[in-house]
């Protein structure tokens, strides 16, 4: 979670008090990222669920995150077209061992299972060694408070070459925020307890 000049920093015109108020609200938002330390006393509570996890996981601010052996890929549909407002289907393989080729995109999953508290979200960073490779990870978006399961993986092979992926490998970082009180409407929507690369589901939104 970056923080960059057009949020807090320095600006043409800006008072001193303004500058001051600006640096202090940089370092709350600093501060609200979990360190080692507290990852490790949320896990040994029992406040944070991951699971399994070593030891050697656990970055100054982070969490390091595997590679499942769960891949969907999306079937092809009769029209070429897939849409919002019906279910897409995939097909689910397991493997230790998937070539990802150029171009391709995939489903993928964490080895670890997650259950966040209510007042703590999470957001997936990629690995930039991988990122290199022309191996793009990422997931859609933030995982709330109160989000239980496995995360699922957006994998995209950018390189021309294809791409060599194993379960059991670091692919990225969890990196943990702490919010100012607990979630009033914790997650409990329709990826909940979910396990292995899961699918869209966007076609159960509720329309208007």
């Amino acid at each position: 979670m970056g923080v960059g000049a057009g949020s807090f920093g320095r600006r043409h015109g800006d008072s001193m008090e303004t500058r001051l108020m600006n640096l202090r609200k940089r370092e709350r938002v600093i501060a609200m990222i979990l360190s080692d330390r507290t990852i490790e006393k949320m896990v040994a509570e029992g406040s944070l669920t991951i699971t399994p996890l070593t030891k050697e996981q656990i970055q100054p601010a982070s969490v390091d995150i595997r590679l499942g052996n769960t891949f969907s890929i999306t079937e092809d549909s009769s029209t070429g077209v897939i849409t919002m407002e019906r279910e897409i289907l995939y097909r689910t393989i397991q493997t230790d061992t998937y070539i990802l080729l150029p171009g391709q995109f995939i489903l993928a999953t964490t080895m670890e299972y997650f259950e966040l508290p209510d007042n703590l979200t999470a957001f997936v960073e990629g690995r930039s060694s991988l990122g290199r490779m022309g191996l793009f990870i990422q997931n859609a978006g933030w995982v709330d408070p109160g989000f239980k399961g496995e995360i699922t993986l957006e994998l995209f092979n950018a390189n021309r070459c294809a791409i060599e992926l194993k379960a059991g490998r670091r692919v990225g970082q969890l990196v943990f925020a702490k919010m100012d009180e607990p979630a009033e409407h914790p997650y409990r929507g329709k990826y909940q307890n979910q396990r292995g690369a899961t699918g869209s589901k966007v076609y159960m939104d509720e329309t208007c």
